[in-house]
C-alpha cells in the first residue's frame, strides 16, 4: 500500500509532464524546508486535473490565432469581416461599444497612427486576430464573452484589441483581435507555449463563471488535429465548407509527445490503484477506462496501429503503452 506523500510524488513528478511539460525545461533549485504544504496544494490541483479529464471529460476550450493583418488594409478588413461591415458592436479593450461604418474607419486610424505608424501594405504581422470558444452547447454565448473579456484582461493588459460575439451559427464564439505592439512599445509575439498558458487562462475564466472546461493538450488526450488554414475555418463559419478533409496522420514529434502522455497516464493509475484509498482506486479505474478509450492518434482512419507500414520507434512506444494499459496482466 503506498502512503498519501508517496502518491502525491508521483503526481507532482507525472502529472507535471502529462499537463504542464514545459516546467520541465526549467531546472530549479531544491528549495530546503519548503512546507510540505505546498507540495500537497500542487499535488490536489493535480487531481482535480486528472478528474477533469478523466472522469468527467470536461469539456476543452479553444483558443486560436487564426492569422493577423500585416498591414493596416488587411486589418480594416478583418474589422469589417467580423462586425458584418459596421452591423454588428464591436468593444474595444476599454469596454466600449463601437457600430457603423464611421465607428470603423476611426478605429482603424486610431490603431494606425496609437504607436509606431502602421503601413497601408506591411510585411511583418502589425495584429492577431484570435478565435476563443467552447464546444457547442456547453456554455452560454454571453458566458464566453464574459470570460474572454477576462482573459484579454488577463493576458493582453497594455495592448489595443477589439472582440465581438458571434452567435448567429450553430457554434458561438468569440472573435479577438489584439495590435501587436502595445502602448508600451513591446511587440506580441506569441509562441506555443503562450497559446497553451491562453487556453489554461480561458478555461480558467469559464470555470469562475461555473462552467465545467478544461485545456488539456492534444497528446495527452490521445488526440491529434493538424492546423488548418484561416480560409477554411471562416468557410465552415459561414457555412460554406462542402467538404471535410481527412485528418492527417501525426508526425513523429507528435507521436513521441502522445507516447510520454501514455506513460504517464499508467504511472499516475499505476500509483493511485495501489493506495488503500477508495477514492484513488476509483480514480485510478478512470484512467484505466479512459486511455482505453482513447482514439488511436498514430492511425487517424480507424485501423489498429499494426496495419501501418511504418513502425517509427514513436508509434511502437505509443501501440506498447496501450495494449500493457488494456492488458496489465500480459
Amino acid at each position: 500500500m503506498i502512503d498519501r506523500s508517496t502518491i502525491d510524488g508521483v503526481l507532482i513528478q507525472w502529472g507535471d509532464r502529462l499537463f504542464y511539460p514545459g516546467n520541465r525545461m526549467v531546472k530549479t533549485p531544491p528549495q530546503p524546508g519548503l512546507d510540505r504544504s505546498l507540495g500537497r496544494q500542487r499535488a490536489d490541483a493535480i487531481r482535480a486535473r486528472l478528474e477533469a479529464t478523466a472522469v468527467r471529460r470536461a469539456p476543452q476550450v479553444m483558443v486560436k490565432v487564426t492569422g493577423g493583418g500585416r498591414g493596416i488594409k488587411a486589418i480594416a478588413a478583418h474589422f469589417r469581416y467580423i462586425s458584418k461591415n459596421g452591423r454588428l458592436d464591436i468593444e474595444d479593450e476599454n469596454g466600449t461599444g463601437l457600430r457603423g461604418k464611421d465607428a470603423i474607419r476611426e478605429l482603424v486610424e486610431d490603431w494606425r497612427f496609437g504607436g509606431t505608424p502602421i503601413e497601408t501594405d506591411g510585411h511583418r504581422r502589425e495584429a492577431f486576430n484570435i478565435i476563443l470558444s467552447m464546444p457547442r452547447g456547453r456554455a452560454e454565448p454571453l458566458v464566453v464573452l464574459n470570460a474572454a473579456r477576462e482573459f484579454a484582461r488577463a493576458e493582453l493588459a497594455g495592448h489595443k484589441y477589439v472582440m465581438l460575439l458571434h452567435e448567429h451559427q450553430a457554434h458561438p464564439h468569440v472573435h479577438l483581435s489584439v495590435r501587436a505592439e502595445s502602448k508600451q512599445g513591446r511587440r506580441l509575439n506569441p509562441r506555443k507555449a503562450d497559446l497553451h498558458r491562453w487556453r489554461e487562462t480561458f478555461a480558467e475564466k469559464l470555470r469562475g463563471w461555473g462552467i465545467d472546461a478544461e485545456a488539456t493538450r492534444q497528446s495527452a488526450r490521445g488526440r491529434y488535429q493538424g492546423s488548418e488554414p484561416l480560409w477554411r475555418l471562416k468557410a465552415r463559419e459561414d457555412g460554406r465548407l462542402r467538404t471535410e478533409r481527412p485528418t492527417a496522420a501525426p508526425g513523429t514529434r507528435a507521436q513521441a509527445s502522445q507516447a510520454e502522455a501514455l506513460r504517464a497516464w499508467m504511472q499516475i493509475g499505476k500509483a493511485l490503484a495501489a493506495s488503500g484509498d477508495p477514492g484513488n482506486q476509483r480514480l485510478a479505474a478512470s484512467i484505466k477506462q479512459f486511455i482505453q478509450d482513447m482514439p488511436d492518434a498514430t492511425n487517424p482512419g480507424g485501423q489498429g496501429a499494426s496495419a501501418h507500414p511504418d513502425r517509427s520507434p514513436a508509434r511502437s512506444d505509443i501501440t506498447r503503452t496501450r495494449d500493457v494499459a488494456r492488458n496489465p496482466g500480459r
